[in-house]
């Protein structure tokens, strides 16, 4: 059974050999550093999603990342393809029912190849309809998406990309038991 005060004692016990675990060590610096102000252009992201939403992929061209514009005009065009060719059937469907309501000739009719009924063109048509707005709907979260991902790319651009913070697995042995112990040591050196 669980017992909830063992959790909670092993909870604590855990960030209290965290909290001592670390370097007690406090440095005071009586230097000011100085930031300078042309690295940060905050018109930067803006710039960049204003770009996108003009004209799609103009965004990760504005920030240099020239090789995510296939794949923004390839999702878009993906959805463009879903959103014409589900329309396209959502149309003929709709006009052989409309023509089959009224009694005029259309291609799913008796002397066609391919019979359809009535019930049988208003769930096609139902059914492609809903594709049509589906894809729509995935154009337009796609072309949002490309928005915000130019903006999000040229602000992160303008952040410190030095590499000081490593992240490092370990497996060692406990010479006193010799059992294998794992863990993980997170260190940020500024």
């Amino acid at each position: 059974m669980f017992n909830l005060r063992i959790f909670c004692f092993a909870i604590c016990y855990f960030f209290i050999q965290v909290t001592f675990s670390q370097n007690n060590k406090l440095i005071i610096s009586d230097s000011i550093v100085s930031v300078n102000t042309f690295d940060f252009d905050p018109k930067a992201p803006a710039k960049a999603a204003f770009y996108s939403a003009i004209v799609p992929g103009l965004g990760q061209a504005y920030n240099k990342k020239y090789w995510k514009i296939p794949l923004v005009y390839a999702a878009l065009g993906t959805a463009t393809y879903a959103f014409v060719y589900n329309n396209d059937l959502y149309t003929t469907y709709r006009d052989a029912y409309k023509l089959s309501v009224n009694g005029k000739p259309h291609d799913y009719d008796e002397n066609s190849g391919q019979f359809l009924s009535d019930e049988s063109l208003k769930r096609a048509q139902t059914v492609y309809k809903e594709n049509r707005d589906l894809s729509l709907l995935i154009a337009i979260g796609l072309y949002a998406l490309q928005i915000v991902e130019a903006s999000v790319n040229a602000h992160l651009m303008q952040m410190d990309q030095r590499n000081n913070l490593s992240f490092n697995p370990n497996i060692t042995i406990d010479p006193h038991t010799n059992k294998v112990v794992s863990g993980i040591s997170i260190s940020f050196a500024y």
